[in-house]
């Protein structure tokens, strides 16, 4: 079984509906999921401890992704409008639109691996192509959003993109504050590396898997990566919040133990 078939028949046999649903709890985790990361890096940079500062800031965009990734799919538990509003929010503290990201990354989904599938492009390339393209990533993702996204979606990509330009200009032009340049600086810098390492590890050399797509296995490399790495439960089952893909996962080495998952790690 190859493709397709296979992605339908697992969908249609593992067992994936129960774990769509968040407690209260878990909906508070998520959503203060980078909160700790992103003050930790201020009082770093603050005190210019900045190689902790740096670390935490990675720790930051690696937990706000994982955040704006649940946003992209509504598996946040909170309503569509605060959903909105929250990767709204994330695009000033990240930079960039994260609607356009998500038009995107939707169109990747569909379109996986192909032509249309802009998001994906890096992972046709060697690592090291992935990583020099990475400045110009972030700029085809918002052109592609531009064009095909609809005249709600164009609006709040602007809006996103204007407090950008603000927050950019009020840190490098009226302010003169170390620990905010310091973030604006560490986010440009992570917005390059996506093309990498948000796409090409998760993809790479996976054209001809049935499966499109890398995983991780062990507790210790889930925790490390904030599940981040489980794609393949992610591309067969998008509306399953991040923490609970380590439990998808298990599901899934139950009903296909012949075929050999490529990891990303």
């Amino acid at each position: 079984m190859q493709g397709r078939a296979l992605r339908t028949h697992l969908v249609g046999t593992v067992q994936w509906r129960d774990l769509t649903a968040l407690s209260r709890l878990e909906v508070a985790h998520e959503l203060l999921l980078s909160l700790p990361w992103l003050l930790a890096s201020w009082v770093a940079a603050d005190h210019a401890w900045y190689p902790l500062a740096l670390g935490c800031s990675f720790m930051f965009f690696l937990t706000g992704l994982r955040q704006v990734h649940n946003a992209f799919h509504y598996a946040l538990g909170i309503s569509r409008r605060a959903t909105h509003w929250g990767m709204l929010c994330l695009s000033v503290l990240m930079l960039g639109s994260m609607h356009a990201v998500q038009i995107n990354h939707l169109r990747h989904h569909r379109y996986c691996m192909t032509a249309e599938d802009v998001e994906a492009m890096s992972a046709r390339l060697p690592w090291w192509k992935a990583i020099l393209v990475g400045p110009v990533f972030p700029f085809m993702l918002h052109l592609k959003a531009m064009e095909v996204g609809d005249g709600r979606q164009r609006a709040w990509i602007t809006a996103e993109l204007l407090l950008n330009v603000l927050v950019v200009g009020l840190v490098f032009v009226l302010l003169d504050v170390s620990w905010l340049e310091h973030h604006v600086l560490a986010m440009g810098a992570g917005q390059c590396l996506t093309a990498f390492f948000a796409v090409w590890t998760v993809h790479h050399d996976c054209d001809d898997h049935p499966l499109q797509a890398r995983t991780v296995r062990g507790k210790l490399k889930a925790m490390l990566t904030y599940n981040m790495f489980f794609h393949v439960e992610h591309h067969l089952f998008p509306a399953v919040p991040t923490c609970k893909l380590r439990v998808l996962a298990t599901r899934l080495d139950g009903t296909i133990d012949n075929m050999p998952l490529k990891q990303v790690f």
